[in-house]
């Protein structure tokens, strides 16, 4: 090979957490891609072996040791070009977020991810020890760094440490889980970094999702102008091949590990032109909502989902995410009128359904609610009528729901929004069963968006559905509204306090009045209970209710 030439591939694939031999053999599968094209290395996503996160699987003995078998037996089969491979390393009682360094059927070298995120979603001090060396390896004429996602985002971190001793190229592996923007900011620090220390870096991220999170990919290659070389597909799986030239360290001479003195010459094929270009904030949410739900359904071994179809915006949306997530023979709506639901609502539920392709269940729940309200009315006759006989109503809509998950084995489909789940405008046991709330964590005004967006893609969502009140249809002529602030009004003041933490004094300054911040953090707080209890939904946004924000459900504190 001449020098300082490399052809490098970016494996940007979506690996399971706990399928150890799935992902190896996902990984083998890759690798011979990879040499198709004449790569001399392939590298691959943090913890990509395992899956991530893997959580509590790592407190389980077994599992790191099968986790190092399967690495083992995928070495052998690596020859002819360098791998990068993300698993679980142990050195007596420490675990390590580690990367493998394979080549010709072994483990040439093993880095150690040093600074361990602990935020958010990320718990890996709870699991790993950090490692304690900024190493550099040799291959060929070409001297690189290793480096684990969090270890690139600080300046005077191994990155800074590894170019200082020599390295020109840093190779940086990533589970770096998606939300709104991500793309930009990771880019930033990428740049920056690459600019700052002289060198290339390659960025690879996985893809996929996991529960509640998410991971778009979107890898890349920047040079040390801090100039972008290419980017891979945004929430799909990708092999990004690209030629560059490292030059050799002019610098201080260091005792790199090497790992082979002579890099083997190979066929090449011609590389394909990339025109992957980052999505726009709307197309690039909606395509984590859809990657998200699918991976979901199908990890979690479903074929078909259910949802109530209500001809609202939530649903509608819902509805449609997975129509084209799942296909529309996966996807079953279900109308459920009482007394209160108007004829246009019916309408628009079936139009919905029509345009979509989907399946559309009528089952009234009249007669039942009916029974209910005979049964209960000696306990309740003394009572005037409340929010108790409207929140029947969704129960047993939420009981119809499951009987039919349980009969057919679909998976339901809640449809709160987080505007809803923030203030509790939901009824527990009743429109937030089921096993996955796919919206969850976008805002009503954010769903307008988002279903504006699809029509234009294709109109499937009833324009009535965009234009009408919302409105919950459980007692005469009810709307949101009626309950809370107009949402153009509330998601700013929820987004304040939710996803920035600013306190009561920090929003009014804002221009909020204070009466209606007092009363929207009011319902926020009161609301945790239901929140503990609700499905996972795709996290879409930098705070998203679950592992983002661990608030008390017993709390006093108003400030």
């Amino acid at each position: 090979m001449e020098d300082g030439k490399l052809r490098i591939a970016i494996a940007q694939v979506n690996s399971t957490v706990g399928d150890l031999q799935g992902n190896a053999k996902k990984i083998s599968q890759t690798i011979l891609k990879a040499k198709e094209f004449g790569a001399d290395m392939v590298v691959f996503p943090e913890l990509v072996l395992t899956g991530y996160p893997p959580e509590d699987l790592l407190l389980k003995p077994q599992f790191v040791q099968d986790n190092l078998a399967a690495l083992k037996e995928l070495a052998k089969g690596v020859d002819n070009i360098l791998a990068i491979v993300g698993f679980v390393d142990q050195k007596g009682r420490n675990l390590y977020n580690a990367a493998a360094i394979i080549y010709n059927g072994v483990v040439k070298g093993v880095a150690h991810k040093m600074i361990l995120p602990n935020f958010g979603p990320f718990d890996e001090k709870r699991y790993f020890a950090s490692g304690e060396q900024s190493v550099v390896y040799q291959y060929g004429k070409i001297l690189f760094g290793l480096n684990i996602c969090e270890d690139i985002w600080h300046a005077t971190g191994p990155t800074h440490k590894q170019a200082k001793a020599g390295a020109k190229l840093i190779l940086n592996i990533n589970a770096s889980p998606y939300y709104t923007g991500k793309i930009k900011v990771r880019e930033k620090i990428v740049k920056c970094q690459a600019k700052e220390n002289n060198v290339h870096v390659v960025y690879a991220n996985l893809v996929g999702g996991q529960d509640e999170l998410v991971f778009d990919g979107q890898s890349i290659v920047v040079d040390p102008k801090g100039r972008l070389v290419t980017l891979a597909k945004a929430f799909k799986e990708d092999l990004l091949v690209t030629d560059l030239e490292i030059p050799e360290s002019k610098g201080k001479k260091v005792n790199a590990v090497l790992i082979d003195k002579e890099i083997s010459e190979k066929e090449r094929l011609p590389l394909p032109k990339s025109h992957v270009k980052m999505l726009e904030p709307v197309e690039e949410v909606y395509q984590a909502l859809l990657l998200g739900l699918k991976d979901y359904v199908n990890k979690n071994g479903f074929k078909k989902v259910v949802l109530g179809l209500s001809g609202g915006v939530d649903s509608a949306l819902v509805a449609t995410l997975a129509t084209d997530a799942l296909g529309k023979d996966n996807v079953v709506g279900v109308f459920m009128p009482s007394r209160y639901s108007s004829k246009a609502s019916e309408i628009d539920a079936k139009q919905l359904a029509y345009k979509l392709g989907i399946k559309l269940m009528t089952i009234s729940i009249e007669q039942l609610y009916n029974i209910y309200l005979v049964i209960l009315d000696p306990v309740f006759a003394a009572e005037a009528k409340n929010i108790a006989e409207e929140n029947l109503q969704a129960r047993i809509r939420g009981t119809i729901l499951m009987a039919l998950s349980n009969k057919f084995g679909w998976l339901v489909l809640a449809t709160g929004n987080k505007s809803e789940m923030s203030t509790g405008y939901a009824t527990l046991y009743g429109d937030m069963v089921g096993g996955f709330a796919v919206i969850k964590d976008v805002p009503k005004t954010l769903v307008y968006k988002l279903a504006k967006y699809r029509n234009r893609k294709g109109f499937v969502i009833p324009v009535n559905v965009l234009k009408k009140a919302p409105t919950a249809e459980l007692r005469p002529h009810q709307k949101d509204t009626d309950t809370l602030p107009e949402y153009k009004v509330l998601d700013p003041i929820l987004k304040e306090y939710i996803e920035e933490d600013k306190s009561v004094n920090q929003i009014v300054k804002k221009g909020f009045k204070q009466e209606l911040v007092d009363r929207v953090v009011g319902m926020v707080d009161k609301s945790e209970y239901k929140r503990r209890q609700s499905a996972p939904g795709v996290r879409i946004t930098p705070k998203s209710f679950g592992k983002d924000r661990r608030m008390p459900i017993t709390s006093k504190y108003k400030g």
